[in-house]
């Protein structure tokens, strides 16, 4: 899977933030590099199943993040965490 584009609402960057400690760079880090991806739970909309990627950020951080994947490979964060 190729991530063309990561969808962030505002809510959701600021509650990595303060929950978890973890920025919105870091997640994209994780992404845009090589990341392990996995199939978490089908949705409840069509196209819009539930995945979990696991990587490293530039510092070396382990991150889980997980997210719904829209069409055209389009990812819209859940939520991110560390490893």
């Amino acid at each position: 899977m190729r991530i063309r584009r990561v969808i962030w609402l505002p809510d959701i960057e600021d509650k990595l933030l303060q929950k978890h400690g973890v920025l919105a760079e870091e997640v994209e880090e994780v992404l845009f590099d090589t990341p392990r991806i996995y199939f978490v739970e089908k949705g409840s909309r069509a196209d819009e199943d539930l995945y979990a990627a696991t990587g490293q950020t530039e510092a070396g951080r382990y991150l889980i993040v997980f997210f719904i994947l829209k069409l055209n490979n389009e990812v819209l964060i859940i939520s991110a965490r560390d490893m």
